[in-house]
């Protein structure tokens, strides 16, 4: 058995697909659009094992869940550059979070590509 006790534990949220009422143009301020996140939480050096099995040892990763969907639910925001701040902020308020990568894609802004503002803040 390895005597390796400790290590580096990360949090991925890939994925998440919501709808959120994003933009300036017009179009973007009648309606929401499609949007998808990816976060990334460093916990930072962690035991392998927690200390029991229970969820109140770890970050409980549905409050990451729901603070990203509750962030870019919130109301309309013009610039996804402020909506990608806002986020990481509210993820770095979360208990033991070190760390905070976030992309945030707008899907369907152009019919060729899509369009996405990444953050990293915090010790990685």
């Amino acid at each position: 058995m390895s005597s390796v006790t400790t290590g580096q534990r990360t949090i991925s949220l890939s994925g998440l697909r919501l709808n959120a009422r994003l933009g300036i143009l017009d179009f973007e301020r009648e309606a929401a659009q499609p949007i998808q996140v990816d976060a990334e939480l460093n916990m930072g050096v962690q035991p392998l094992l927690p200390a029991s099995d229970d969820i109140a040892q770890v970050l409980d990763y549905r409050l990451a869940r729901n603070a990203i969907i509750d962030t870019c639910t919130a109301g309309h925001t013009d610039l996804l550059e402020r909506l990608t701040g806002v986020l990481v902020q509210n993820l770095m308020a979360l208990p033991g979070v070190l760390g905070v990568r976030v992309k945030i894609a707008k899907l369907e802004i152009f019919d060729d590509c899509e369009v996405a503002i990444r953050v990293e803040t915090g010790q990685w």
